[in-house]
This record gives structure tokens, sequence and C-alpha cells, in this order.
């Protein structure tokens, strides 16, 4: 949310406010809070409730804080749910080259990688599955129905964000009802003048990559245009890639109400060594996504945010990829897919002297064409033979209390779905923080979250796995507390969390010979904490010495299992201890350094192969890896050189899929 949305919306609601002469205000939500922070005594309410005050709030202050971790757009101060974020600065001096890589520092994220770069990593939160993570891009909620792998297909490049918000916990009040254990937003730059930026990249393994953006302003409107392309022969056999994204943004301000299109294009081919089934080394993903919205929000005394969204997923999955030689009698075809999402829904806001309210609704449908899921049609479309169609339907209301010292939330979502339940369930929210001082702030929350299983769960049969048509959705519980501390020099968190499971989807099995099976398998109890510390270290020692500055954090979790022994897929096999540090320091005066590491034990075993056949079962191990990237700026462009896992590591994110060992590439960015 932009500043002049934030403080335009306070204005226009302060006239209804003042007539009944209140303490709380739109505008009040953000000033007295950021004031407060400024001043040693608290001014009475009838002078902070002025036309001025909106005015007197720094507006670089608010750009940093207001986030989108509740229904309500809200400075982060004020949140009462852990949010973590991740600025364009932290993005810029990253050694990454996907969203996927980058989410790997964060110490609350779990990140499978089957490849590289974007090619496709599970993005877990909190011990949670991929499947349970919502992905949306500007709010909108993009995360795949066909299955959690496809869910970061999208078309955005590293460039193209302005910051990533990671909201921990379930969230389907906030993201809808797919956001079982938490959500992932991304939000792109809004450009506000004319302008323009490209890329160029390449290294080892066949590694290239190229990105341009350019931004026009034009009266009222900005219209950017994204491209980007990045490909690599591999670094191991079959582990090859091409990647495209196409990304367009178009902005208007209309009579003071905002209108925003956007579409996008993302096209990949990658083999796909061992990804599904380490009995298959020669497999071949060729996948493409599509989308499409239009937001719009309104001002005034009743706030309206409008969105209308669609969504297309083609995927040809080939478990021998074409030109293998000797493939079996046995294979005759392809998997081919093609999933659609089609969804509007209504966010009304409005603020009163109680506080501010929210309210709507979403109508979302779900299907999916193909030749190996669903239930079988009378007449084949092309390729398709199966199909199934599944439409979600949700009420949602939440009410923000917000006083000088504490913010409270309560709100529910009321969720209906055509293809499994009779009837509405309702999935409660209550969140609240409270301001113990200018610095410290207090937080607790209550959620309840649900999850459909995806069409994969439901009716992947094969030669090696099992679907189960008669899946319940998964139904979650979580407690969380926390204490947050904001200072120019330091700032950290620590949140200890609780979640309660049942109807968890895992496909499992009793010994490695068997066939993986998809199950309501088992009801989980989890527990755990997560920390964060950031030093600014050039604020701290001065300018004047090469530290700028450094950032730590710690996940920890346990997780009670079942007694069956069952082999776990995904479910069971969650970190228990994720480290990450960053160090970013001066070498010269426009030569710097970003270390980034992290250590990471994960619980859990998987079935090693041996010649193509299932042999032992053994634990996953413990991992440490470090990566370097180096920048020299100059006045309009910056040079970079990364060095990804300096000590060759082996290890594994996923069972049987061995990761890449020492990465070197560097390039050049330019910006106009």
């Amino acid at each position: 949310m932009k500043v002049f949305r934030f403080k335009r919306f306070a204005r226009k609601s302060y006239s209804v406010f003042n007539s009944l002469h209140k303490t709380v205000t739109i505008g009040v939500l953000s000033g007295c809070t950021l004031m407060s922070a400024q001043a040693t005594t608290a001014e009475p309410a009838e002078r902070i409730i002025t036309e001025r005050s909106l005015d007197s709030i720094p507006s670089t202050e608010l750009d940093e804080v207001v986030v989108t971790a509740s229904k309500v757009g809200l400075p982060l101060n004020l949140a009462a749910k852990q949010v973590t974020i991740i600025s364009k600065q932290e993005i810029e001096r990253a050694p990454v080259r996907s969203i996927e890589d980058l989410l790997n520092y964060v110490a609350g994220a779990d990140i499978l990688q089957r490849g590289p770069h974007g090619v496709q990593a599970d993005i877990s939160l909190r011990g949670g599955s991929f499947d349970q993570t919502a992905i949306l891009l500007n709010g909108i909620n993009l995360t795949s129905p066909h299955t959690g792998h496809y869910s970061f297909d999208i078309p955005v490049n590293l460039s193209d964000i302005e910051r990533i918000e990671i909201v921990q916990g379930p969230s389907s009040l906030v993201y809808g009802a797919s956001a079982f254990a938490g959500g992932i937003n991304i939000i792109t730059k809004k450009d506000s003048a004319s302008n323009a930026f490209a890329k160029l990249e390449g290294g080892m393994h066949g590694l290239f990559g190229a990105e341009a953006r350019g931004a026009y302003k034009a009266g009222s409107s900005v219209h950017m245009l994204s491209a980007g392309y990045k490909q690599s022969d591999g670094y191991i056999r079959n582990s090859d890639y091409n990647i495209a994204n196409l990304l367009w943004q178009s902005s208007f301000d209309i009579n003071g109400s905002d209108l925003d299109f956007q579409a996008g294009l993302n096209d990949k081919a990658y083999g796909a060594n061992t990804f599904y089934s380490a009995a298959y080394p020669n497999q071949f993903d060729n996948t493409q996504g599509l989308f499409m919205s239009v937001r719009g929000e309104t001002q005034g005394k009743l706030k309206f945010i409008p969105h209308i969204y669609w969504s297309r997923h083609y995927d040809e999955f080939q478990l021998i990829r074409e030109g293998t030689s000797d493939v079996s009698a046995w294979y005759k075809n392809h998997n081919y897919h093609r999933s659609d999402v089609f969804g509007m829904n209504l966010n009304m806001q409005v603020a009163s002297a109680w506080g501010i309210t929210s309210f709507g609704g979403e109508f979302r449908n779900e299907g999916i064409l193909s030749n190996v899921l669903g239930k079988p049609m009378e007449d084949a479309i092309g390729k398709y033979t199966k199909s199934d169609n599944r439409t979600n339907i949700s009420y949602f209301a939440e009410h923000n209390f917000i006083w000088e010292k504490l913010t409270l939330s309560l709100g529910g979502l009321l969720n209906y779905n055509t293809s499994i339940t009779d009837q509405f369930d309702f999935y409660p929210a209550l969140n609240g923080s409270f301001r113990a001082s200018d610095r410290l702030s207090l937080y607790a929350s209550w959620n309840k979250a649900t999850r459909m299983p995806t069409f994969t769960d439901l009716y992947y049969t094969t030669a090696t796995h099992i679907g189960n048509s008669d899946l319940e959705a998964e139904q979650s519980e979580a407690f969380e507390a926390g204490i947050k501390y904001s200072h120019p020099i330091v700032n950290g968190s620590l949140a200890l969390f609780h979640m309660k499971g049942r109807n968890m989807i895992d496909w499992v099995k009793a010994s490695p010979e068997a066939l993986w099976e998809s199950r309501n398998h088992t009801r989980l109890n989890k527990q755990g904490l997560e920390a964060n510390l950031n030093l600014n270290l050039a604020s701290w020692l001065g300018s004047d010495q090469p530290l700028r500055t450094l950032s730590i954090g710690y996940m920890y979790i346990d997780q009670e299992r079942l007694e069956d022994e069952l082999i776990s897929n995904y479910t069971l096999n969650h970190l228990r201890h994720k480290v990450t540090a960053a160090l970013h320091h001066e070498v010269l005066k426009q030569l710097t350094l970003l270390w980034n590491f992290r250590w990471q034990d994960r619980v859990g075993s998987y079935i090693q192969y041996v010649d193509l056949k299932p042999g032992e079962r053994v634990e996953y191990t413990p991992f440490a890896l470090l990566d370097v990237k180096a920048s020299y700026a100059l006045p309009r462009a910056n040079l970079f050189v990364n060095a990804n896992n300096l000590f060759n590591t082996v290890h594994v994110d996923f069972g049987n899929i061995p990761q890449p060992g020492f990465w070197l590439s560097g390039g050049v960015s330019v910006q106009l």
C-alpha cells in the first residue's frame, strides 16, 4: 500500500470521526503510534486528531512499515502477527537468481529444491507441506490447485520486486483457504516515473541470464513491461533448463481512485532428473503459466477494493524424456495437464470511532483437464480425457480496534467448497498487539485454517503412486505469542508457536517396495520458535569502518510423529533446526561483499536408490552452505560476482536429488 493512499484515506475518514469526538481515526492508527516514537509524553487526543498531524508523519517511515498482513494494510509495528519482510535492497545484494533461492535465507522458510534458480522448489513455512503455503503476486492468489510444485511458476524477475512479505502461521482470513501454514505475498515495484533497467549474467555450467524492464509515465498513468530469460546446461546429467518471463503492469489514477492491470507469462522447460521418482533419471517437464488481473481501489468513507483474476497452467510431464534411447515398451504417453483458476473478490473497508472494519467475499473456481488426473470425460478434448472442477466460496469480516497502546483484531472466514463439504465452515482469527514502549511490542494470536487437497492428491495413480479421491480437507488450529523490538541500530523478534493439525495429507508407504499412497495420514502437534536479530553496524560503529549490517535467524520445530513407522514423502520430513546469517561489509569505497550462511538439520528419512533400485532407508543429514556476492557500484551500473556453495558441500534438500556444488557467475546491471 502506498503512503499517499494511506494518508488520503485517513484525511477523508477524518471528517466522519471529528463530529463524534472520539480518539481513534485511520490517520491516528499511523500518526499516534509513529509520533509517539519521537516524543516522551503523549499529547491529548483532541490535539493529535488533526489534519496537520497526518502530514507530520515521515513518508519514508511509513513506506518501510505498511504491510498487508491483515485485510487492512497496517504499519508493521501495529500488525499483530509475525511478518518477515525482504526488502528490495536485500534482494539486490543477495547472491541469488530466483525467489526460491532468496527464500533460503529466511530462517522460518523451508525450501526443498529439486532444481536451482527457479526451476522447481517446494516452499513450506514452519514445518508445513509445500501445498499448505499460499503464493500471491500483489495480493492475487496464484497457488496451484494442480500441485504446489507449480505454485512458483509465476512471471516475475528479481529486478521487478519491491519487497516480499512472509506471514507465518495459518492465514486463511488474510490470504484465503489455501494459506494453511502461511502465505508469501510478492509485491512488485510501483514506478512513479519513466525509467529503464537491464541486466546480463553468465557463469559455470553454461549459465546465461538477461533481464530488461522499462516504465513509462503518461499523465496520471504508469505502464511497466519486464522480460527475463535464463538458461543452463545443468550441473548434473539431465538438469538443463530454459526459463522465460514476461510481465506487464499498468496503473491509473482516476479522480483519486486507483485501477491496476497486470498480466504475465512464465515458460519453463527443464530436465527433471529423478524429480518425482528416483527410478527414472530422465524425466522432463515443460510448463507454461499465464495470468491476468484487474484491481481497483476507491477512496471515501466506505472504501471498495475489488479484484478479478484468471490464471492458467499447462504442464507436459515426460517420465522418460523424448530422445532417450531404449525406452521400455510399456511407456506409451506423456502426462498432460491444464489447470484454470478464475476468481473475484471484494474487500470493503470502513473506519469508525471504534477502529477499522473490513468485510467482503471471494468466489474462486478451480478446474483441471488431464489425461491422468480427474474423472473420465464422455468426450475427450484433444489429449485431455479426464477433468474435475470445484468452486470455493468464502465470506470474511475483520475488525481492528486500535488504541494508543493496543491493537486488537477479531475476524473470521466462512468457507464453502463444492467438492467436499456440504456446509459452510467457520475459521476464526484473534490477534492482539500491545506496545509496551516506543520500541517494544508484544503480540499473541489464535487462528484456524483449512486446505483442500490438490488434484494430484486426489487422482494421481500410476505404477508408483495411488491417489485417493476420498481425501478430506486439512484442518489446523494455531497459537502464537511473540515480542518485537525496533531501534535504528538493533531490531529483532522472538516468536513461540504451537499448532494442532488433523486430516493432514501426505504421500506415505509402509516399505521401500510399496507404492506411495495419498492419505489423510496423521494428526500433528508441533511447537517451536523463530528468532531474528538485525544489527545496523554502520550506525552503531560509525560509517568510517567497513561493516554495514549483520542479520541472524534461527528456527526450531518439534513435531510429534505417529507410531506407525510409515515412510513419509513430505509432511514428516520437516526442518528441526535452521540457522541463517548475513554479513554486509565494504572492501573498498564502492566494493561491497555480502556473505550468506545457512545451516539446517532435517528430521525424517528417504529411500536411497542405488542403480535405480530402492535400497536402504537413510536419515537426512545436516549441512551448512556459504554463499557470497561481490558488488562494485558505478554511477548508473553495478558489476557483480556470485560464488554459491563456496566450499562445494555435498547435500540434498529432497531425497536422491543432489544439489549443485560450487557455482561461479557474474554480470552487470544498468539503471537508466
